[in-house]
């Protein structure tokens, strides 16, 4: 609750049907929330990387009975970076009216605490795993950090993130800034920026920890 405002927690004691990534950890959240709220009069639907385009559909269909429904990101914000957009495109041809909801998106917060260009920036996912491809890809977004004075947002999947950190000071200029932003709004939350050539006399775990990471050369 120290990062969730009332109105996601008003939305929760109100609804009982969600679209989410994973069910277990939706009603484990849910129950967490609204502890009086009865398990079994909860509907959820699973939208992840196994769902059927076909099965789309049927989960809006308990709006179109003029129900609400809760869309539930795993960890980020439905739609950014997360499952969702499809729900909500759909939703919007059907003309379902559609409400984001305020909450920690840990996109924003690193750019908010990295100190570089909030004014212009992109978010670039996932980068190639190949070695090569990788390397190109940050010269790439280094470049362009430099031509647009635009701050390059990526990310990597957990356990590989000391890796990343590795192929990233590699492939940077000295000058160059990185931010990493590491287990945003948790206890052991780690926001730093610094010069490429400092990061390489730093020491970090990022191991199996949600991080962000931004480059922004001048």
């Amino acid at each position: 609750m120290d990062v969730l405002p009332q109105t996601v927690k008003r939305a929760i004691d109100l609804l009982d049907d969600y679209i989410v990534e994973n069910e277990k950890t939706a009603r484990k959240f849910i129950k967490t929330i609204h502890p009086e709220k009865v398990q079994a009069t909860l509907r959820l639907s699973a939208l992840n990387k196994h769902t059927e385009v076909s099965e789309h559909n049927k989960m809006i269909q308990p709006c179109l009975e003029g129900k609400n429904i809760g869309l539930m990101s795993e960890a980020g914000c439905p739609g950014v970076a997360d499952p969702g957009a499809v729900i909500v495109k759909l939703a919007h041809e059907k003309n379902i009216q559609v409400i984001p909801l305020v909450g920690p998106s840990s996109i924003l917060l690193a750019l908010m605490g990295s100190g570089m260009n909030g004014q212009s920036f992109a978010f670039n996912g996932y980068l190639p795993i190949d070695k090569t491809e990788k390397k190109a890809a940050l010269k790439n977004l280094e470049k362009l950090s430099q031509d647009k004075n635009q701050s390059q947002i990526f990310i990597e999947t957990p356990y590989r993130n000391n890796k990343m950190l590795e192929d990233i000071l590699q492939a940077l200029q000295p000058n160059t800034h990185l931010c990493v932003a590491t287990d945003i709004t948790l206890p052991t939350e780690y926001i730093k920026t610094m010069r490429a050539s400092d990061w390489k006399k730093a020491s970090v775990d990022l191991h199996n920890r949600p991080t962000i990471f931004i480059i922004h050369k001048m």
